[in-house]
């Protein structure tokens, strides 16, 4: 019985190391999922935000031709007290044009990469006159608003694209916090388990010990009983074998201790032949009757 429960609290143990390994695996993998599913989520944040903003500067150029109202310029870029210095002596400085949008990193990278010479000189040319291009067109403020409106609902559909994939990494990390906590509370429970039931076997097992070690002794005082009965009963066996002539051998020498007394006190005795058949002799008193056999 001892031993079928210590076999019992085995697999009760065993199947609950198997579900934290399985566990732990699931819970690798779902951090797994959420790491590239967070990642995803910046990827697209990143890139609609971009997007936002190519389209935001592609919209302000619309704007600088079709609506200037609307128009916003980059910021002027400012010397430092060096460059000018530079400048007022008629030297050449190497900067970076302004570009892009104002309020934005829009355009300030392309600017950064792209150098220019500017030549400084005390008295600037004023700047050749822009080409000839075509006569204004009718429809220009039609097809600009339109272009425009196009932008807009682009940016429109990237603002709801951004917003849904923030509900959804918002849901998704909550419900991988979830995950996390009920792994936790599920894995701190089967440990739980595991030690006692550990402790468990380990008391059931000390139990079978203690039982084997008073069942062996049992046994060996039984066996030295069973061979103390054996002697007894081979000894009472040879007792019962030679009972009849240890008796007559006993029931001689008490007479012959007897009849030595007797001679030993004096009194004449002959040794007589008795019986028919047995041809046993006896001492006889002479001139009386016998004494015994």
């Amino acid at each position: 019985e001892m031993e079928g429960s210590i076999e019992q609290l085995k697999e009760e143990i065993a199947a609950l190391d198997a579900g934290i390994r399985a566990l732990d695996k699931s819970v690798a993998e779902a951090t797994e999922q959420r790491k590239a599913e967070n990642a995803e989520h910046k990827d697209l944040m990143t890139n609609n935000g971009l997007a936002k903003e190519v389209l935001g500067w592609a919209k302000n150029r619309l704007n600088k031709f079709y609506n200037p109202k609307m128009y916003k310029p980059p910021a002027k870029a400012e010397l430092s007290s060096q460059d000018r210095i530079v400048v007022s002596m008629g030297g050449t400085l190497t900067t970076t044009l302004p570009g892009g949008i104002a309020g934005t990193n829009i355009g300030a990278a392309a600017a950064a990469a792209s150098l220019v010479q500017i030549r400084a000189h005390s008295h600037r040319e004023a700047p050749p006159p822009p080409p000839e291009t075509f006569g204004p067109y009718a429809k220009k403020g039609e097809e600009s608003s339109g272009v425009i409106a196009m932008i807009d609902l682009l940016v429109k559909d990237l603002d709801k694209e951004m917003q849904e994939s923030e509900v959804m990494e918002k849901d998704a990390q909550a419900d991988y916090e979830k995950m996390m906590e009920d792994a936790g509370d599920k894995r701190a429970s089967d440990s739980k388990l595991i030690t006692q039931k550990s402790t468990e076997k380990a008391d059931a097992e000390e139990a079978m010990e203690a039982e084997k070690a008073k069942k062996d002794g049992t046994t060996k005082v039984h066996m030295a009983t069973m061979e103390y009965i054996a002697s007894l009963h081979k000894e009472c066996d040879w007792l019962m074998q030679y009972y009849d002539a240890r008796k007559s051998a006993r029931t001689s020498e008490s007479e012959s201790l007897v009849n030595a007394k007797a001679v030993l006190s004096g009194s004449d005795y002959a040794l007589v032949q008795t019986g028919s058949t047995g041809g046993r002799l006896t001492l006889r008193r002479r001139g009386g009757g016998g004494l015994g056999q």
